[in-house]
């Protein structure tokens, strides 16, 4: 198939290329325009990198869920040096530069240019355009007859201001599916042409895509890890025959009798046959189905299940993240035991945008307030010291429009409901969360409110009577 698009050096014209650029990802891909869920239950590394481009694989030994995302494997301990999550890259081949007598000719640079693309995940790169200043920009033409339709090609200009500069985008939705023989080879490499349209001049693209993780190619044979009776394979044992278990430890052909089968399936010399859930057969667990197919016993001991954890709001990890062997793994924005714990700080923010006022400490999306600090978000202390001082030039500007906040009231104290009464002898009398002020005005007079706190902001009653013959 063959791919053109004509740069225009128009600014206007660009935005709206951009935007069409957009929308056509959108289209294409919409795979990947909603977050991915890895599948933790991944009997390979080529299947967990194929169901998302954020989905990593951990080559670690004895870890029961490999495939997640980056920070979910971090949090279940796997190293970064045991994680594999390739993102693809760009390698410019050949990129011999221009003379002063070439400038005057037609000129690509580089010219040749090597991808690795992981599906989901786009590469860039930049072309540069030389030419004779009296020749119009010619038209990019791709030559990508030999390229799967899940591959595209798109350009436009990298800076407005130099429309010979051009952005390369390339991206591949998927990875052909095992049964799709239209293409002999799957993954490439595959040869790709750009040229100027009437011009023999060309940039050789080389796209290949990574549909297999490098660490099946890194067999391992007669592992320590698997006993010296397997090959490791991206942290997984693949047992040699007559030998069984997670790290190829059982000989089943040595195994005579029930009862010794029985003991290669106990945790411990008085442990329960498979942990009471499942069956000894030729000294491998077979752990027991539950009734809801998405619960499940995995291990060794099958003493692990994916529901056996802490619940929070009636579910299990509160709805907020995995179980994985009795323990939560939360979700980036959770944590606690039970996944209950909201790292959301939102709720915390006090009216003078502090976390808790700066009066407390902002603990599972609450405010656990310092005393003699209450409230929502610590802003409630009516007989400290300091509550009038806090808040006399907002009562001042909204109710009388004076003070040195009257030019920015609205914006800055919007956060104080005011209500005028007559005198101060018709305020609400001081008590429980309500305090009493009496401060001096900007016109050396003594106004009266009293102030509470709301879940809003704060209430002010004000005494529209001021006080200008006593000090």
């Amino acid at each position: 198939m063959t791919k053109s698009i004509i740069m225009f050096p128009c600014n206007c014209r660009m935005a709206v290329k951009l935007l069409c650029l957009c929308l056509l990802l959108t289209l294409l891909y919409p795979s990947w325009a909603k977050k991915h869920s890895c599948p933790t239950s991944a009997s390979s590394c080529d299947q967990c990198l194929m169901s998302g481009p954020e989905c990593a694989w951990c080559t670690a030994p004895n870890m029961n869920i490999r495939c997640h995302n980056m920070k979910g494997l971090r949090r279940m301990g796997c190293r970064k040096s045991h994680t594999y999550n390739p993102q693809g890259e760009v390698q410019i081949v050949r990129n011999i530069t221009s003379s002063e007598s070439e400038a005057k000719i037609l000129f690509l640079q580089p010219q040749e240019v090597s991808l690795r693309l992981r599906p989901g995940v786009s590469q860039i790169f930049h072309l540069t355009l030389t030419m004779p200043a009296d020749q119009p920009v010619p038209e990019l033409t791709t030559d990508a007859s030999n390229v799967p339709e899940a591959v595209n090609i798109t350009f436009s200009n990298a800076d407005a201001r130099n429309p010979l500069l051009i952005q390369v985008n390339v991206v591949a939705a998927q990875c052909p599916s095992k049964s799709d023989d239209s293409n002999p080879s799957k993954t490439g490499p595959w040869s790709v042409s750009i040229s100027p349209r009437g011009s023999s001049l060309s940039v050789k693209l080389e796209i290949t895509l990574e549909c297999q993780c490098d660490c099946t190619g890194n067999r391992e044979e007669n592992s320590r890890a698997c006993s010296g009776h397997g090959a490791l394979m991206c942290g997984q044992c693949e047992c040699y025959n007559s030998y069984t278990g997670q790290q190829c430890q059982r000989n089943t052909g040595s195994l005579t009798s029930h009862s010794q089968h029985d003991d290669y399936c106990r945790s411990a010399p008085d442990a329960l046959v498979c942990s009471g859930v499942g069956v000894c057969v030729e000294g491998f667990c077979e752990c027991e189905m539950r009734e809801n197919p998405e619960e499940m016993y995995s291990g060794r001991y099958c003493e692990c299940s994916n529901f056996d954890c802490l619940r929070a709001n009636n579910k299990i990890c509160g709805g907020q993240g995995q179980c994985s062997c009795g323990k939560c793994i939360c979700k980036e924005e959770w944590t606690g035991e039970d996944c209950s714990c909201s790292m959301e700080t939102a709720p915390c923010m006090a009216t003078n945008q502090q976390l808790c006022n700066g009066q407390g400490m902002c603990q599972c999306g609450q405010c656990k307030c310092d005393l003699p600090y209450s409230g929502p978000t610590c802003e409630s202390c009516p007989f400290c010291e300091n509550t009038c001082q806090q808040h006399v030039e907002c009562v001042e500007c909204r109710a009388f429009g004076m003070g040195e906040k009257k030019d920015r009231c609205d914006q800055i104290c919007g956060y104080l409901g005011v209500t005028m009464v007559e005198t101060k002898d018709d305020l609400p009398q001081q008590g429980g969360t309500v305090k009493l002020c009496k401060m001096r005005s900007q016109d050396d007079c003594f106004f009266y409110y009293s102030f509470s706190h709301t879940s809003s902001g704060g209430e002010s009653t004000v005494a529209r009577s001021k006080d200008c013959g006593t000090n």
